[in-house]
């Protein structure tokens, strides 16, 4: 796990200033340097006289060789690598220039100096508070070098001027050392300004890379989640997909009345499973993007009559009283989401609510419609009532009670909502109960009639063909006895190969195959390679394990007819009669 960068840690950050230091006075020495030269010529020429050219000649020289040699040591530093090891030594470097500068410019003021010229000494007054100033600003970044090198040029104004009484030199005096005074405390603000700057620039980079490190984290950490969830789905759906079909098959075979309870138990224990299975597949789908709704007109009562049955009988074992609301409503979505929405919310709200009950409306407002889940459940706090959309998250069950779900339900409702453009929305309060309104367009059509499907126990025998490509036994097997119940001539085979070998000498009539085959085939291959075989019209199903994201659109972008493990035989037996009317 990558280690995260610590905002506290003060050495890291005194280095960085460091060496922001350092930065800062080598970057403005050049210009600086040329133009104090520049500044000293100017003076030297205007301020010579007979008894100082030659000692002004010197000290230009001086300044000149000096200024040379500091911008070439700094030019030959600035090649060098910089850091916490030698960046110290190029801070003393950086400050030992400017006392020098410093101890330059006041000799050359000493022999500038005419003590009875006022109009050259408010011209060297001028020149120094010019190279002053702009030292307050290349030199802002280390106080000591600021102070070394302002402290003897200006100083020597105010020392010269006591030095030399005249009618001007206490106006001088007093004002350069009040001059001085605002400078100092000029440069102590510009550097504070000058630190904090660069402290908090540190401290936003730091910052950013932590975020950086965090987002890095979690969102492996979600991949690593998807991953699991993904595995462990695929594993735990083969064997309860061949359960639920081996059960189907023995319920119908004779029994007494003790193994006819024994196996109901055992069926409702599996379809229990395949129900949080299912729960993880329709987050994963959600999250991998592959739904696409089915837009319709379709009246509500139906639904919420089907949704009643379905839950009533939960409700009562809890003692709880269900209510519907009759309504002759139409709406216009998706009839298939808003099933799986509303069950979520009925499921969710018989889970938390122990006394009291449910009541499941719909009403219409203007040209919406409102479908309304209330109940007088354990309420959810404000603070929560966002906490509470989010995968995994459950309220009052710490000790991770699977008969309360996985903490799945209320994410699947809002994602489904937002893949609908539906407006979902909660109104609770603490122990009073709870109230999700899911906000549908009124549908301004007619609702087509839907005939009800078949069902294998009551329907006619079916009598195909039927190949079936799966790598696991159980399923093979499981698949085989449930046709063959049906009326069906079934061979099960794992690979392309061995179903293309079969295909030579016993031509299928429909093909079930397996998406995610061993050595990394595919059920959209083995179909492929099958219709290039026996014919381009082989009607043929996909049936997935797989909750993976990206297998889920690898599936759904075949163009197949695809189911998800655990597969009810219902389901199968409907589509099988839609791929191959019989």
């Amino acid at each position: 796990m990558p280690v995260l960068p610590r905002l506290t840690d003060s050495k890291s950050t005194a280095d960085k200033v460091l060496i922001q230091q350092v930065q800062a006075l080598e970057r403005a020495s050049t210009g600086a340097r040329v133009a104090t030269f520049i500044q000293g010529a100017a003076a030297s020429w205007l301020c010579r006289h007979d008894s100082n050219q030659w000692l002004l000649l010197a000290w230009l020289a001086a300044l000149g060789i000096f200024n040379i040699a500091a911008v070439s040591r700094t030019l030959y530093l600035r090649r060098q690598p910089l850091d916490a090891s030698n960046a110290l030594h190029r801070l003393r470097v950086s400050t030992a220039l400017p006392t020098i500068n410093g101890l330059l410019w006041a000799a050359g003021i000493w022999i500038m100096w005419v003590p009875d010229n006022l109009e050259l000494q408010l011209l060297l007054i001028l020149v120094i508070a010019g190279i002053s100033q702009g030292s307050l600003q290349t030199l802002k970044a280390h106080l000591p070098a600021l102070f070394r090198f302002f402290t003897p040029c200006v100083g020597s104004i105010v020392v010269m001027a006591f030095a030399y009484p005249g009618p001007h030199s206490l106006n001088i005096g007093v004002g350069t050392i009040l001059y001085m005074a605002w400078c100092i405390g000029f440069g102590i603000t510009a550097h504070r300004e000058f630190l904090e700057s660069t402290r908090k620039n540190f401290e936003f980079e730091e910052l950013s890379i932590s975020l950086q490190v965090q987002k890095d984290i979690a969102e492996t950490a979600i991949q690593a989640k998807s991953r699991f969830l993904a595995a462990a789905s695929h594993d735990l759906r083969q064997p309860i997909h061949a359960q639920g079909l081996f059960l189907d098959v023995l319920q119908r075979t004779t029994l007494s009345p003790a193994q006819h309870e024994l196996v109901a138990s055992a069926a409702a224990a599996c379809s229990a499973s395949a129900e949080m299975l299912n729960t993880l597949l329709d987050f994963s789908r959600i999250e991998a993007g592959v739904i696409k709704p089915q837009i319709r007109a379709f009246m509500v009562q139906p639904l919420l009559n089907k949704i009643e049955r379905e839950f009533a009988q939960q409700a009562d074992a809890k003692g709880l009283e269900y209510r519907s609301r009759e309504s002759a409503l139409a709406v216009h979505s998706d009839p298939a989401l808003i099933e799986l929405i509303l069950r979520n919310l009925v499921s969710n709200a018989i889970r938390y609510t122990e006394r009291g009950g449910l009541l499941v409306a719909c009403r219409r407002r203007g040209s919406q419609v409102l479908l309304e889940v209330f109940d007088t459940g354990i309420g959810i706090e404000a603070s929560q009532q966002r906490a509470v959309f989010r995968e995994f998250h459950q309220l009052g069950n710490p000790e991770r009670d699977r008969t309360k779900g996985l903490g799945l339900g209320l994410a699947i409702v809002e994602g489904l909502a937002r893949t609908l453009g539906h407006a979902l929305s909660l109104d609770s309060r603490r122990a009073r109960g709870s109230v999700f309104r899911l906000t549908v367009p009124l549908a301004t059509e007619a609702p087509a009639a839907r005939l009800a499907p078949a069902e294998p126990r009551t329907a006619q025998p079916l009598r195909l063909r039927v190949l079936v490509v799966d790598d696991d036994e159980s399923v093979r097997q499981s698949m085989q006895h449930l046709l063959r119940d049906w009326g069906c001539e079934c061979h099960a085979v794992e690979s392309i190969e061995a179903a293309l070998s079969l295909s030579r000498r016993w031509v299928p009539e429909v093909v079930i195959s397996d998406y995610q085959l061993r050595d990394q085939r595919t059920g959209v291959e083995v179909i492929e390679a099958l219709r290039a075989a026996v014919g381009r019209g082989l009607p043929a199903l996909l049936i997935t394990g797989d909750t993976a994201p990206q297998r889920l659109r690898e599936a759904v972008g075949s163009g197949l007819p695809l189911l998800h493990k655990p597969v009810s035989p219902s389901r199968l037996y409907r589509e099988l009669v839609t791929v191959v009317p019989c």
